[in-house]
């Protein structure tokens, strides 16, 4: 069997790995906890609130493939196994049945939150052993800031 070779050294190789393995099920837990919301949210202000989640969606699921397809050019094997994803995820619960616009921009707000904290402790652990693994936080970190701040102004 062929296996891909990183040119990063071993320790490099490892921290990168971790980042780019923690981002990957980040990304897919948050795409995951959007879409569960965004079939779920309901109040007043449905159609925007339901249109913006979708939005995440589509961010969350552009950059799990980046970062995974990242991993796999430097010799990784990315793991979005729904396991994996299940103990690994730096997001917390996500409210159950119905769930209100208030709460479902909160939720957002808060997964969100937790998924830009440790997107900047990637963004700070990959600067030196990988720049361009760094410049795709960066990218990342970027997009879901614009998605946090766009959800903080939805609540006020």
């Amino acid at each position: 069997m062929y296996v891909v070779k990183s040119p990063l050294s071993d320790a490099s190789l490892m921290t990168v790995s971790e980042a780019l393995q923690g981002a990957l099920v980040d990304l897919v837990d948050l795409a995951l906890v959007a879409k569960q919301i965004h079939w779920n949210v309901v109040g007043p202000r449905f159609r925007s609130v339901h249109l913006q989640l979708d939005e995440v969606v589509d961010t969350a699921r552009k950059y799990s493939d980046t970062v995974a397809e990242r991993a796999a050019a430097l010799g990784i094997p990315p793991d979005g196994r729904a396991a994996t994803v299940a103990v690994g995820s730096g997001i917390g619960v996500t409210p159950e049945g119905w769930v209100d616009d208030t709460t479902a921009v909160g939720a957002l707000v808060d997964a969100l939150g937790a998924v830009i904290a440790r997107m900047r402790e990637r963004v700070e652990a990959t600067g030196e052993p990988d720049p361009v693994s760094q410049d795709i936080f960066i990218g990342i970190t970027a997009d879901l800031e614009k998605h946090h701040w766009m959800f903080q102004a939805e609540n006020g």
